[in-house]
């Protein structure tokens, strides 16, 4: 497997396009949010044009109201791959949720399956009582997961609760290099990637992702979480401006695009390409060369 990975806004969707598009791959989206159907606009899905390029697996596949975890995605993505190299075609990976393309580079550590009751419990407590129990569970953990997010929280203290194990600890699993994978981290100076993220906002709001989200039926716990869902649903009620949701969400994705690339950084596998001093053909370039290196080798 190829991976083209790196934090939203910063170009990953075209590029591994167009690497898909000269080296005969097929893509595998490594995605939280992208996966399921519907919130086109507002997961930043890629648009037809794009989707021509090559052929896009795990984009639009889950319905909204279906819990999907880490695993699910593993078990999914790994068939998938199974499938395009029995056709003869490379695999390229590419997303930016941390998680789930560690979880195909290294593989998942032997984690508990939910809990039912418990999950109960957890869900009905605030964030803040998530917080502080789980900060109480695994203070190591605590500064290692987004401490916002209610999902990964409520996995996180059902693992400690279940295992007797703080839930960082599983990580040791993670400490080995992995194997049979390459591939790239996509980067942009922070003032240009921001900048990005700021003007996608905008024109999410511009393709009417108000109306998007206004039709929307019912959504599940994990669809829930989509960055910018929450902001909307408020300015639609009245509750906010449309200029502070706006705003609300592009600040909110701006530290989603930090977490990412902390997270990123920490994958020595991965060849870091900053955009911002790469023009577009270069980092094709070095990609496909790649590419063709790398499926070379496998046919020696």
């Amino acid at each position: 497997m190829l991976f083209i990975v790196g934090p939203t806004a910063v170009g990953k969707t075209e590029i591994a396009a167009e690497v898909a598009a000269q080296t005969g791959a097929e893509i595998i989206s490594a995605d939280a949010f992208q996966i399921y159907a519907g919130l086109d606009i507002l997961t930043a899905k890629p648009d037809r044009e794009t989707l021509a390029k090559a052929r896009h697996h795990l984009i639009g596949e889950i319905p909204l109201t279906e819990k999907f975890d880490v695993a699910h995605f593993a078990q999914l993505a790994s068939a998938r791959a199974r499938e395009i190299a029995a056709r003869g075609k490379r695999v390229l990976v590419s997303g930016g949720t941390g998680l789930y393309v560690r979880a195909l580079t290294h593989g998942l550590s032997d984690l508990p399956n939910a809990d039912t009751g418990l999950r109960a419990e957890l869900y009905a407590a605030s964030l803040e009582e998530l917080q502080t129990r789980y900060a109480a569970l695994d203070p190591d953990g605590s500064t290692l997961i987004d401490m916002k997010n209610r999902r990964r929280l409520v996995r996180a203290i059902e693992v400690c609760v279940l295992t007797g194990k703080s839930f960082s600890s599983f990580r040791e699993a993670w400490a080995n290099p992995p194997k049979n994978s390459s591939g790239f981290f996509l980067t942009r100076d922070r003032d240009e990637l921001y900048a990005r993220i700021d003007e996608r906002t905008e024109q999410m709001f511009k393709k009417r992702l108000l109306d998007e989200v206004s039709a929307l039926g019912e959504v599940g716990p994990t669809a829930a979480q989509v960055i910018g869902l929450r902001e909307a649903r408020a300015c639609l009620r009245g509750e906010i401006s449309q200029t502070d949701a706006i705003a609300q969400i592009q600040q909110a994705t701006r530290r989603y695009s930090k977490r990412q690339l902390t997270w990123f950084r920490r994958e020595p596998t991965f060849e870091a390409l900053n955009l911002t001093h790469l023009p577009f053909e270069s980092a094709i370039a070095i990609i496909v060369q790649k590419a063709r290196s790398l499926s070379a080798a496998q046919n020696v």
